[in-house]
């Protein structure tokens, strides 16, 4: 016969993680019951599934040049991310690989310039790619984010569990540092590298506050730009508005699902 108490603690746990779920799954689910239903019903709070679908993507795919500002948003998220990864990797692996006497003071000043809000950097960044006439390009998204602290810190981390005899044997082998980095450090850290794919990707997917100061064109506007701009009007229509919001979260659940079990070894620090 099973515990009384356990089983009050069991079904507690219980409720608590469906009232969590809810919780995290309901904006989802405003979204997508939103998108079928006119502004007025949005407004009115409206709950239920409606017939305005199809009116509100005709609404949206009239108002957006949708494959432009698709191809926008994929080169940079993509691009941005393939990028980092392979900038922050490097950067990850040398700490970790090459000792030094500076070493752990120079990771020490990185890791201190996670303090510094990206308020304080605006404004020096922006004068710095007007200098360079980068303004409204996707260079000047993508450059400022190539080389990122927190996924240099968590590459870093991650090559602690990294075999030292591979390097070793491969060392033996005749390969290179390039090799060894490519051919045996790359398969192996493999979980770690979706992990850190998901969460640039995602980063670079929503960022909106440095786009939105130096993308000053339509045409070179990223997607959660454009919906965040539907809001803007004098009278929004938050039908449009969750269609926007829609298709600006397929990408990112489309992501996170292929790479779900990878991340969460990857967190976990595994390393095959």
């Amino acid at each position: 016969m099973s515990n009384p108490i356990a089983l009050i603690g069991r079904t507690a746990t219980y409720l608590l993680l469906v009232l969590a779920a809810f919780i995290s799954v309901f904006p989802f689910f405003w979204m997508m019951i939103g998108a079928t239903n006119t502004s007025a019903d949005i407004i009115k709070g409206r709950a239920l599934p409606g017939g305005a679908l199809w009116a509100n993507m005709v609404n949206f795919f009239t108002s957006v040049d949708m494959p432009r500002i698709l191809f926008n948003s994929f080169f940079i998220a993509g691009f941005g991310t393939a990028m980092t990864l392979l900038v922050s990797s490097l950067a990850g692996y040398g700490f970790e690989m090459f000792r030094s006497r500076f070493r752990e003071k120079i990771f020490g000043s990185l890791l201190l310039m996670l303090s510094i809000p990206f308020a304080a950097l605006m404004v020096p960044l922006f004068i710095m790619m007007a200098n360079l006439k980068m303004i409204n390009t996707y260079q000047a998204i993508i450059l400022p984010t190539v080389a990122s602290i927190f996924i240099v810190f968590y590459f870093r981390q991650a090559t602690k569990a990294f075999p030292h005899e591979l390097r070793d044997a491969a060392r033996i082998d005749g390969l290179k540092e390039w090799q060894i980095f490519l051919f045996v450090y790359m398969p192996v850290m493999r979980s770690t590298y979706a992990a850190a794919t998901i969460i640039v990707f995602m980063a670079n997917w929503n960022n909106y506050l440095w786009p939105l100061i130096v993308l000053q064109t339509n045409e070179m506007k990223t997607l959660t730009l454009v919906v965040a701009g539907l809001t803007s009007a004098y009278t929004p229509d938050f039908g449009v508005v969750m269609v926007g919001a829609i298709f600006a979260t397929l990408p990112t659940l489309v992501i996170f699902f292929l790479l779900q079990r990878r991340f969460v070894e990857g967190m976990l620090g595994a390393v095959k």
